[in-house]
């Protein structure tokens, strides 16, 4: 079997490049260990940048994110007692981001797929890429009982931090950097109206938490916790307890509980991998990094991975730009480092650390209350909050 591009992974990544590439006329297969079933199965974040929104429109499956999406301006800091609005809309000059959950992301993308009869491969086991160092490359994999070989010429590496496309890089031709923080979030999904009309970040004492939302009768909410914990010692009742001791008194007031519909911690680390590419494998999205949630950038990252594969992709084969494959890592990477670093200062300034002394702690509360009492610094928070712009190919 033979295709153009072969893609590891059916994710929003994988996904979208197979959406844009089929749209543009260049052949792909799509080859997944798991069934559609389990890949809308999983919970994850929903905050998309506007970068991600016209991606998703050019890719024509943005039907449903135009019609019940919710565009929010800005969010709110709630530390020391007090609530900072970020006016997202007046600090960048009218921008904003989508609260759109990344499930139906997905599922927009499958039926798309499936309505555009383009060749997916589920439940496919021993997946492995061959001869990604040579201009003829090839996946092999099992579906349903039978050996396939895929030749392609290009492969996407789109299968997450734990897939097999960035464990079939030799360990010597990469460069790992990472921060495993000392907790996680606990996450709980209720059929609740929002406590507000947009995200609060909340730092106290006790710990970080975080009221979102995934429609206006949907509410995501978590709380950090010890990297120890177990679910089973989170009961309903303590998770809201345990929230409203971390809200502002006016919201927690307000807070409607019920039961959850989905609980899980989530561990936090930051992770790069450098380069992101491999002769002719290139990793998106989880496979190549992974950043804390607390800047809601994640699957915006991903979805920069894939504009800039995508844009490069279209050189080569309209304009035979194949000078262009080389340079995907360095422009990608860019723009990840500033992601991780956002990342990483909105965690740091959140977040209850374990081992923080006094000093340490009157700092963070000092940063925090600087940025946010600054023009500049709000500034700063809003526009790395709303996305940084995609770079152009040339």
């Amino acid at each position: 079997m033979k295709t153009q591009i072969a893609i590891i992974g059916c994710g929003p990544s994988g996904l979208l490049l197979g959406q844009l590439l089929q749209q543009a006329g260049i052949d792909n297969v799509i080859v997944e260990r798991k069934n559609p079933g389990h890949i809308l199965s999983r919970i994850r974040a929903g905050v998309l940048e506007q970068g991600t929104v016209d991606l998703l429109r050019e890719a024509g499956v943005s039907q449903r994110l135009d019609s019940e999406g919710l565009p929010h301006d800005g969010f709110q800091l709630a530390f020391d007692g007090r609530t900072e609005r970020i006016d997202l809309h007046g600090l960048t000059g009218g921008k904003h981001v989508t609260v759109y959950g990344q499930t139906e992301v997905t599922r927009d993308l499958l039926e798309a797929r499936d309505a555009a009869g383009a060749v997916s491969f589920f439940d496919a086991s021993n997946v492995v890429p061959h001869d990604m160092k040579t201009d003829a490359p090839y996946l092999t994999f099992d579906h349903e009982g039978q050996g396939i070989r895929l030749d392609c010429e290009y492969i996407a590496g789109c299968d997450g931090f734990h897939g097999v496309s960035r464990q079939s890089i030799p360990a010597e031709a990469v460069e790992v950097f990472e921060r495993v923080y000392p907790f996680g979030w606990l996450g709980v999904l209720a059929d609740t109206p929002p406590v507000s009309e947009e995200l609060i970040y909340a730092r106290h004492e006790r710990g970080f938490a975080l009221c979102s939302m995934r429609s206006p009768t949907r509410t995501r909410y978590y709380v950090q916790v010890d990297a120890e914990e177990k679910i089973e010692d989170w009961p309903d009742e303590r998770f809201w307890d345990e929230l409203k001791h971390r809200l502002p008194g006016d919201v927690a007031n307000r807070l409607v509980t019920g039961p959850s519909i989905e609980k899980s911690i989530a561990p936090l680390r930051s992770f790069v991998v450098e380069p992101m590419q491999y002769g002719r494998l290139f990793l998106l999205g989880d496979a190549a990094h992974i950043v804390p949630p607390t800047g809601a950038k994640g699957l915006n990252l991903a979805a920069s991975d894939v504009n800039t594969l995508y844009r490069i992709l279209l050189k080569v084969y309209r304009e035979g730009r194949t000078d262009l494959l080389q340079r995907y890592s360095e422009i990608c990477l860019r723009r990840v480092w500033k992601a991780e670093r956002f990342s990483w200062w909105m965690t740091s300034m959140l977040h209850r650390f374990p081992d923080n002394d006094s000093f340490s702690q009157r700092l963070q509360q000092t940063e925090l209350d600087y940025f946010v009492g600054s023009d500049a610094g709000r500034r700063s928070i809003a526009e790395n909050y709303v996305g940084l712009p995609f770079e152009d190919i040339h």
